[in-house]
């Protein structure tokens, strides 16, 4: 195992990594949910998921990763992207 472990996050908390880690996106105002990752107990990765930035696509069923956000830990993308899809096929 490479050691990643999911952390629990606050959308405020994981607005507060992606200004500090993102040099192009601004925090996002609003999510359904948000995971951490972890390792060693450092966060080193978030994503913020919510509702589809399409308004065609927001039918109260579709979610989207609105950010994904790391400090360039290697897997940690995928980790956070398989983490949201277990968490929004569950919800």
């Amino acid at each position: 195992m490479n050691g990643l472990e999911l952390t629990p996050m606050t959308l405020r908390e994981a607005n507060a990594f992606v200004v500090a880690h993102h040099r192009n996106h601004k925090p996002v105002p609003g999510t359904k949910f948000a995971i951490g990752v972890s390792l060693r107990g450092v966060v080193v990765g978030v994503a913020l998921v919510g509702r589809p930035v399409s308004y065609r696509e927001d039918n109260g069923f579709t979610l989207e990763v609105n950010r994904c956000c790391t400090d360039g830990t290697r897997n940690t993308c995928s980790f956070l992207y398989g983490a949201a899809w277990r968490a929004a096929r569950a919800m």
